[in-house]
């Protein structure tokens, strides 16, 4: 068995992928484009940091546990280091900053943050010509510190949520599998236990009667078969059953899908009863609805209604997405497919101007008798 890797990954921060991320190095040189004459010592500093910097911040996407930390102290280091020769060091304290809060815990991240941007402030009072520009610099550094330090708090805590809620989601999954599993093994031992007994002692009987009473015997075999042919149809219902997809379970199935991608479901369901076909129809158009809208519509709200309209079932679904479905899809046209087999109707208004509304009518003959 493969050993397993338990390296952890920095987290996905605001400054993007380690590549991306060295686009803030502009920063760095930012401030000596209005300076007069910047010094030439200045420069050199600055150049000298950047390359002392990359191969840090490249080792930090790599690297794993405590060597991190080292890493956020070295670039946190040569940012107060540079201070003195050009104020843009503090580019290297906000990646610093963004480095702790990306694999540090929250509070332990966020003290470091506030130590670090009060440690900078001091740097500039006593290196600065002048107290207003130390006040301006240390002000603009705290507030873009800590507006980015936040955002990857956020991020983090958003990101553990979402972990939360797949975890949530696989764990009802597995619970409904065992409880699905544990119902057909109920029902088969309820369905087949009788049956096959009964088939055993039928058979039994006519093998013992087959010499003395042939016709005794061809009944039996008679009955033995007429007991298999109705055990095979009961069988055959039972797994017609088992396929067919209950439309309360794919609900909590699309709210908890609809939950991960921070979209808010409102349901009302009336209470009709529906053939175990029709039910099993609404069920996966309202997978293949919910699926199309995590997919396509950006939408925000998903609104979800089973009601009785002039005695026919109707079960609508709407979104606040984009809308403007210019022409069908290979999941419409399925949906249409499986609706129009029972008799059933698709209706699609998806207006320009954003949301769309899917609307599966049934014919009366899908309602269940108790209802009908």
């Amino acid at each position: 068995m493969a050993a397993r890797d338990t390296r952890t990954e920095p987290f996905d921060d605001p400054m993007g992928r380690p590549g991306i991320a060295l686009a803030y190095l502009l920063f760095v040189f930012l401030p000596l484009a209005f300076w007069p004459r910047p010094p030439l010592q200045a420069f050199v500093a600055s150049v000298v940091a950047v390359v002392v910097f990359l191969p840090l911040h490249f080792a930090y996407y790599r690297g794993a546990g405590r060597g991190r930390n080292l890493l956020i102290a070295a670039v946190a280091a040569l940012g107060f280091a540079l201070i003195p020769f050009n104020p843009g060091g503090n580019t290297f304290l906000i990646y610093a900053m963004v480095m702790a809060a990306s694999v540090l815990a929250p509070r332990r991240a966020a003290a470091l943050s506030a130590l670090l941007m009060l440690a900078m402030a001091v740097e500039f009072f006593v290196v600065m010509p002048s107290l207003e520009l130390a006040a301006g610099y240390s002000a603009m550094v705290v507030l873009i510190g800590s507006l980015v330090v936040a955002s990857v708090l956020v991020a983090r805590a958003r990101a553990r949520h979402d972990a939360e809620l797949r975890l949530t989601r696989d764990e009802v999954a597995r619970l409904a599998a065992m409880a699905e599993r544990e119902r057909i093994g109920r029902d088969l031992h309820d369905l087949l236990g009788h049956t096959l007994s009964l088939v055993a002692l039928k058979s039994e009987l006519a093998g013992r009667l087959i010499e003395r009473d042939p016709a005794a015997a061809r009944q039996q075999i008679g009955e033995v078969e007429t007991v298999a042919r109705q055990a095979l149809a009961q069988v055959r219902e039972a797994v017609a059953g088992i396929r067919a997809t209950g439309l309360e379970a794919e609900l909590a199935a699309a709210r908890l899908a609809l939950l991960s991608a921070e979209i808010h479901l409102d349901q009302r369901l009336a209470p009709i009863a529906l053939t175990p076909a029709a039910e099993s129809v609404l069920a996966m158009g309202l997978r293949e609805a919910v699926t199309n809208i995590l997919r396509h519509a950006g939408a925000s709200r998903v609104d979800v209604e089973l009601t009785l309209v002039d005695g026919e079932p109707v079960l609508s679904v709407g979104d606040d997405g984009r809308g403007g479905i210019q022409r069908a899809g290979h999941g419409l046209d399925g949906m249409r497919e499986r609706l129009s087999g029972i008799g059933g109707r698709l209706e699609v208004d998806s207006p320009p101007a954003g949301g769309t509304r899917l609307r599966l009518v049934l014919p009366r003959p899908a309602l269940a008798e108790p209802a009908r």
